[in-house]
């Protein structure tokens, strides 16, 4: 392989390990608090991307306004998931819980297909943001360069937030002993929501820029990519933010450069990742960056 090859598919890596970070930050963030895995986390990508579409393609709105619209939307469904299928089943056994949350994934991708049509819809893609840019022998596109920047940006305000602010030490509390905190006067409902809409917006970024990057949107287009990002929460530590980024990183490098060495197995490149998944809770269970965290009763 020569070395602008090299560059190339290391900048492509980057791009989707940064993507599947942005997403599996939002189930490590729910994790940690509530010791649950959002499995509607996926859904609320998909309907980043419809939003976008229907902002920009659809109702012609400047990207910039589309962009704000798809995430304050995506961030309200995320809300409301937290508000219908998992605040009544506080106390539940978490079971309740589990299933509530695979059911309501379930309804959001069905209600997609009705609401939008199983119809792939395409998306158009900037010219600006898709230009090449000749540097020595590699041709660089400036989406490309765009979405890992764009995902560094937003987990490092992320990070001061949690652990520069009120807010964030009450999500600190709240994973420790919720019980303990709630009595201490914090609205652990109201930072509950808060972690659910920070999430909520990570990942509609992450399924805008998947928008961009694979130019079409589709009811299931948030499954595949939402079973990675939480294979990347697991890989990178559940419940650590900086973990399920790396975990993400390190999940696109081993897809794209898996492929670009062994191009007969580029058939397998799924197969990967939940090897790789297996792999990790045999020999490491916490992950690179995890903690062992005390289930809640």
């Amino acid at each position: 392989m020569s070395l602008n090859m090299f560059v190339q598919h290391f900048i492509n890596a980057l791009g989707l390990g940064s993507l599947y970070g942005l997403v599996a930050v939002g189930y490590t963030m729910v994790y940690g608090i509530l010791r649950l895995i959002n499995f509607a986390h996926g859904d609320i990508f998909m309907l980043g991307a419809y939003f976008v579409y229907f902002a920009t393609v659809v109702f012609k709105l400047p990207w910039a306004a589309g962009v704000a619209l798809a995430v304050l939307g995506a961030t309200v469904c995320g809300l409301l998931v937290d508000r219908v299928a998992y605040r009544p089943l506080r106390s539940a056994p978490r079971i309740s819980a589990l299933i509530s949350a695979i059911g309501v994934s379930f309804l959001i991708e069905n209600l997609a297909v009705v609401v939008f049509s199983g119809m792939p819809r395409p998306v158009v893609q900037p010219p600006l943001l898709m230009k090449p840019i000749p540097v020595g022998g590699v041709r660089l596109i400036p989406l490309g360069l765009m979405v890992p920047v764009i995902s560094f940006l937003l987990v490092g305000a992320l990070l001061w937030m949690v652990y520069r602010t009120k807010p964030g030490l009450a999500m600190r509390a709240i994973s420790h002993d919720i019980e303990t905190t709630r009595l201490m006067g914090v609205s652990v409902d109201g930072i509950i929501a808060l972690t659910f809409a920070l999430g909520s917006a990570l990942a509609a970024v992450a399924g805008i820029l998947w928008a961009l990057r694979y130019p079409r949107v589709e009811p299931f287009m948030g499954l595949f990519p939402g079973i990675k990002a939480f294979i990347a929460a697991v890989f990178g530590g559940i419940g650590s933010i900086p973990g399920a980024m790396v975990g993400g990183i390190l999940l696109g490098f081993v897809e794209i450069m898996s492929v670009a060495f062994f191009p007969t197995l580029s058939g397998y490149k799924d197969a990967f990742a939940f090897m790789l998944l297996i792999a990790i809770l045999l020999f490491r269970p916490t992950g690179l960056m995890g903690e062992r965290l005390e289930e809640k009763i």
